[in-house]
């Protein structure tokens, strides 16, 4: 045995990470400097802004990798073929590439995965810095007397930003795991739903700083408005799991008319082979081929919730819009509700291309960040206080302190 080899080569993770540091270093500078004169809340705000939006553009270039078919560019983790990037990997990529030239590895699809690793290193940076800042500044203010207290906007309770730290942790792990299980469908589907998740997490911090700093609290609404918010959300998350499964089987062109499919209402389909959740790519876990009927089920069930999601979107819309406080996400649940139908369809009647397809994904991560803000800027109204609608309504219980609205 070789005593000068390790046991593990942990050269690719530590180029990994430089790469993600350098990557956040520059939205980090930027935040700091442009808000030099601002207090810890909003630095914290506007950072927490930030890595939203990068985390949403990070989430558009995953359904790029995915629907390039770059999953596997390079099919070892957290390097390509052992190294830190593609470049020194070129020999072993061109061997597959030549054995293989339409599978999974080719230098262009390396390189889509490597930058897609890079840019989710980056994410990670930033959010583990909001973290750890957020803890710094919680204990900063916990020293300050009461009486002083009043002029200093409250941050978050730092377990927010811990637990979206350990989320994207998770998110990590199924980033390795969607490589080194080559695609497996119930992991790649998890790892989209998680992507979600990260997103909603930091919106919700995004809104309540903004809460803090402009010393209000949510919006009461009617309890069946809430309601509404809440089974709208659980729908459109139950759509996105089926929506990652139509993609991650494959089985978008299943059925390629509208509102057909395969010239009838109810085409034949295998719900059982289709379902079955733990399998491998294209088989069943028997390992016997798919029928061509189980994706068309997996096609169809989601095409069917997507009517139910689109009409509770729309109710939900034109509900909110009599609400002032509610009225900007109405628009944008109508105009990304408009893009989803319109996108969908592209999907089906112009086979399925890109554009329209990291569309769709990127639509429905919207919808999930639209709906978070509506429920952070809403609350249920009390049993004794009606809730309001119209131009009244924003204005209610800003007398209470910032603390209480970003508790």
């Amino acid at each position: 045995m070789d005593t000068t080899s390790s046991l593990y080569d942990l050269t690719p993770i530590a180029w990994l990470m430089a790469v993600g540091m350098l990557i956040a270093l520059g939205p980090l500078v930027w935040v700091w400097r442009r808000n030099a004169g601002s207090g810890p809340a909003r630095r914290l705000h506007a950072l927490t802004v930030l890595t939203l939006f990068l985390t949403f553009d990070l989430t558009l270039f995953g359904a790029f990798t995915r629907l390039t078919d770059s999953g596997l560019g390079c099919p070892d983790w957290p390097g390509c073929y052992g190294n830190a990037s593609p470049h020194g990997a070129r020999h072993e990529i061109a061997m597959a590439q030549s054995a293989q030239p339409t599978g999974p590895v080719t230098h262009s699809k390396a390189w889509v995965e490597m930058v897609h690793r890079y840019l989710a290193t980056g994410v990670g940076v930033l959010i583990l810095t909001l973290a750890v800042a957020t803890w710094i500044v919680r204990r900063r203010q916990s020293r300050i007397p009461p009486a002083e207290a009043a002029g200093h906007h409250a941050t978050l309770s730092a377990w927010w930003p811990a637990f979206t730290l350990a989320w994207v942790c998770l998110q990590g792990a199924f980033g390795a795991l969607t490589v080194t299980w080559k695609l497996f469908p119930a992991i790649v589907t998890l790892h989209l739903l998680g992507a979600v998740v990260l997103l909603a997490l930091l919106c919700i911090q995004a809104v309540r700083y903004r809460q803090a700093a402009a010393d209000r609290l949510p919006t009461p609404v009617s309890p069946a408005l809430r309601n509404g918010l809440i089974a709208t959300s659980v729908l459109l998350v139950l759509q996105i799991a089926l929506g990652g499964w139509v993609s991650t089987n494959y089985a978008v062109l299943a059925c390629t008319q509208f509102p057909t499919c395969q010239d009838s209402w109810w085409p034949p389909m295998n719900f059982a082979q289709g379902f079955e959740i733990w399998r491998h790519l294209g088989v069943t876990g028997e390992g016997q081929p798919l029928d061509f009927s189980a994706l068309t089920a997996i096609h169809y069930a989601h095409r069917l919730m997507a009517y139910a999601v689109f009409v509770a979107l729309g109710v939900l819309a034109w509900r909110m819009r009599r609400i002032e406080a509610l009225r900007p996400q109405a628009r944008w649940l109508a105009g990304l509700a408009l893009l989803q139908l319109a996108t969908g369809l592209g999907n089906v009647l112009l086979g399925w291309p890109l554009a329209a397809a990291v569309l769709h994904t990127g639509g429905a991560a919207a919808l999930a960040v639209v709906l978070t803000w509506a429920l952070c800027e809403s609350r249920r109204a009390p049993a004794a206080q009606p809730a309001h609608a119209g131009e009244n309504t924003a204005g209610h219980n800003n007398s209470q302190s910032p603390r209480k609205a970003a508790a």
